[in-house]
């Protein structure tokens, strides 16, 4: 059973959701809707390396509450609600090298007033990078 607010929403329908976003500058695409998960990903590159040469850690914050956010916005009916990121806690495992950074956002709780999400990044070869849980405020339009 879909945790999904839309019925039979499928991945075509998150096209365009990145334009003129932080998710379009860095290179952020959803890549899988399943009926209780979001999964999306984004290159390691100049654009989200540190210095070092590594991914930047608050880049694997923004592909991870990016992938929350939307997977919120899914989950309520926005005509009356929207969804935006209270808290993020973010552990760095591993340094992203090269390739892309994948993350998953799976619901951990879905309650009337916020939602609890788990955001697992890894790398091409499946190895975790980075672990995130996001906590985000469903909150009434006015």
């Amino acid at each position: 059973m879909s945790i999904w607010f839309r019925e039979n929403i499928e991945l075509e329908d998150l096209k365009g959701l990145e334009k003129d976003t932080i998710h379009e500058l860095i290179g952020i695409e959803v890549t899988e809707l399943k009926d209780d998960s979001i999964t999306g990903k984004m290159p390691i590159d100049h654009r989200t390396k540190q210095p070092a040469g590594i991914l930047h850690g608050g880049a694997s914050v923004v592909l991870a509450e990016g992938l929350g956010s939307i997977a919120s916005n899914l989950i309520i009916d926005q005509s009356q609600f929207y969804a935006v990121g209270q808290s993020v806690n973010a552990s760095h495992i591993r340094p992203g090298v090269q390739g892309f950074a994948h993350g998953t956002a799976t619901p951990i709780h879905i309650g009337r007033k916020s939602h609890l999400w788990e955001i697992r990044i890894t790398n091409d070869e499946g190895k975790l990078i980075c672990i995130t849980r996001l906590t985000m405020a469903i909150l009434p339009k006015e």
